[in-house]
């Protein structure tokens, strides 16, 4: 069977139910450091149908649906622990007014996959491009009218999820974060870094940009925000389409821990054109912004050019600056890579030698790419050739983790050589996780997924992760200090996925010095991105748990490669110390498809949560006989707009 779309096939399909908290049985013990919190994980789930899934359809596309376990505290004494599972749509403005239409044949939003469409000329791609986001802006416009959702916000909020400050907060691109609660994924409404929507009336000023009539038309919000797990500021850059194109912040909590006020968006300087920013790194006291040549910038269509486009004759470069002073940043120049997620981010404070002063650096682990392929990939399209690679680019097509040193010295010097830049290992490497309470600060374990297949799977097939990897980065980056691999292009540790797995703990020997791990999945089993708890009262970096949705597809897919009605997924629980036994494993009352990425909620942050006043449901549906009966004129002329453009 030609299969519509691989990312929209098999497990990544969305599923078509959202459960309460429902009890659920499991196999083995469930460790006691799990009691009362909660691990959800976010991803995309579109609720509209599209009648063009082979074609202006993207993974990324889809209406965030959080899916969650709870391991609820039972019995007299509250020792014993049942787990419970619910998925939920967030109720975003765009999810709300598509519950709402009778009429919507393809989603509110244009898919991404429109501006990487490639095909049919500039002038044609114009026309395309022009037409979706005109149908976007007449639907907001007529969801102003009576009876009707209002679209004051764009983003579908399905990539992450994340606490501070006594909120749970889910988070897109293409707005600001939206509160949910805990444990039940109830939607309370969008945060604008002093409050949210539904809270009882508090700090009044506005936060975040975004308010008037073109709100849903600015503040890009980069989907990973981090939480200092020290001072408990939340730091968030944003992105726009005009100068000075990023913009920054820092959220400080209501018991504050530091001195100051909080920073809402403060501009970047440096930063040329519009461009993708997804992530970047938080150190103690520096932050890391990355401006990759990685565009997303409007005016391309007018130049004939998709306007998400990658040039791989441009050059990365990484900002650094004080936390708390961006005017300060320092531009570092490399090769042209993609990176999508950023494992780690610390300072050290180098001793003094008669060749070299005392310096402070700058480290950070990322998932570094070779290409911007995964991004058409996941659209289903086939990345653009854009003639010859320099030479000094050539790179084989890859995503390993790969650490970064920064030196920050005095003003008077002028370097701005990256010190050290090489990957830690060979083998494909993404979904980075450390513990909660390491990031910031150097931390010796990152764990994440890898693959058998290909880390860039060609149009038409999906990337799949049947390994889970524990890295021993702290080792690995002394290694490669010591005796310093080719920089860009070198790797510490030059074995492949395969000679790391026949020489592991996991396989013939037991060699506990290995700095790679891996824990391989069941022949016809797959993982998601692993999410770490520690374990209580422990000293070690590693005691601990993995968990990860898992889904066995050797028996829920059927012969035409697609989920058998009724399959199920599993939540397992593995020990991160030695990366091989499966403590308990959850059965979950349905799937849980191929997404993106989670948190664990601990039973102390959902019993701080703050008060609400109420929470968003779906919106009412507008039937044919109320149309001009209450609706009005206003009413029933939005009706025809939508059966027109729907």
């Amino acid at each position: 069977m030609d299969h519509q779309h691989p990312y929209l096939s098999g497990n990544f399909a969305p599923v078509q139910s959202s459960l309460p908290l429902t009890a659920c049985p499991a196999e083995g013990k469930i460790p006691s450091d799990l009691a009362g919190g909660q691990y959800i994980r976010n991803g995309a789930n579109p609720v509209t149908p599209n009648e063009h899934l082979d074609r202006d359809t993207h993974w990324l596309d889809g209406d965030g649906m959080l899916s969650g376990v709870y391991f609820r505290r039972a019995g007299d004494k509250g020792t014993e622990i049942e787990p419970q599972f619910v998925n939920r749509y967030l109720q975003t403005d765009v999810y709300r007014y598509a519950r709402h239409s009778r009429f919507l044949t393809r989603p509110v939003l244009p898919s991404l996959t429109t501006t990487l469409l490639l095909g049919g000329g500039p002038v044609v791609r114009l026309v395309r491009v022009l037409r979706a986001v005109l149908r976007t802006l007449i639907l907001a416009v007529v969801s102003r009218l009576p009876g009707r959702p209002s679209i004051r916000k764009m983003s579908v909020a399905n990539t992450s999820v994340v606490y501070h400050d006594g909120r749970a907060l889910a988070t897109g691109g293409a707005g600001p974060p939206l509160r949910f609660l805990l444990p039940g994924l109830e939607t309370v409404g969008w945060f604008n870094g002093r409050r949210a929507q539904n809270e009882p009336r508090g700090d009044g000023r506005s936060g975040f940009r975004g308010d008037g009539p073109l709100a849903v038309l600015r503040g890009w919000t980069t989907t990973h925000p981090r939480v200092d797990p020290v001072t408990r500021e939340l730091i968030v850059l944003r992105s726009t389409a005009c100068k000075p194109y990023v913009r920054y912040s820092i959220v400080k909590p209501s018991k504050q821990t530091e001195p100051g006020s909080s920073i809402f968006d403060e501009p970047v300087p440096g930063v040329t054109t519009p461009k993708m920013v997804h992530d970047f790194g938080v150190s103690s006291h520096h932050t890391v912004i990355m401006d990759l040549p990685l565009e997303l910038n409007p005016k391309n269509l007018l130049k004939g050019t998709a306007a998400v486009r990658y040039d791989l004759t441009s050059r990365s470069r990484f900002g650094v600056f004080p936390r708390y002073a961006p005017y300060g940043i320092r531009w570092f120049e490399t090769s042209p890579c993609v990176i999508f997620r950023t494992a780690n981010c610390w300072d050290t404070i180098s001793s003094a030698t008669k060749e070299r002063p005392a310096e402070t650096l700058v480290n950070m682990l990322v998932c570094r790419r070779t290409s911007a392929t995964a991004v058409y990939n996941t659209g289903n399209i086939t990345a653009p050739w854009r003639g010859p690679v320099p030479p000094e680019y050539a790179e084989e097509e890859q995503c390993r983790l790969y650490y970064y040193s920064f030196p920050i010295t005095d003003a008077s010097h002028t370097e701005r050589h990256i010190r050290h830049q090489w990957a830690l290992s060979a083998i494909p490497f993404d979904f980075p996780i450390i513990p909660a309470d390491k990031s910031m600060s150097e931390c010796r374990y990152v764990y994440g997924c890898s693959s058998s297949h290909s880390s860039t799977p060609a149009p038409g097939s999906a990337a799949k992760m049947d390994y889970l990897v524990k890295m021993d980065a702290k080792s690995l980056v002394a290694c490669g200090i010591a005796d310093p691999p080719p920089a860009v292009t070198g790797c510490v540790d030059t074995r492949t996925l395969e000679q790391v797995w026949a020489e592991s703990s996991n396989g013939d020997d037991d060699d506990d010095d290995d700095p790679i791990k891996l824990f391989r999945m069941p022949r016809g089993w797959y993982a998601q991105e692993p999410m770490f708890v520690a374990r209580a009262d422990t000293e070690s970096e590693d005691d601990g748990w993995l968990l990860t949705y898992v889904f066995d597809e050797s028996t829920g897919l059927d012969e035409e490669w697609e989920c058998r009605e009724g399959a199920k997924g599993e939540l397992w629980i593995i020990d991160a110390r030695n990366m091989r036994d499966v403590a308990a494993r959850v059965k979950l009352p349905q799937r849980v498809p191929y997404g993106l990425h989670g948190s664990w909620f601990s039973e102390g942050e959902i019993l701080a949560q703050r008060p609400h006043g109420s929470v968003r449901d779906a919106g009412a549906v507008v039937s044919k006989r109320t149309v001009w009966k209450w609706e009005g004129i206003l009413g029933g002329l939005g009706s025809v707009v939508e059966r027109l453009v729907g």
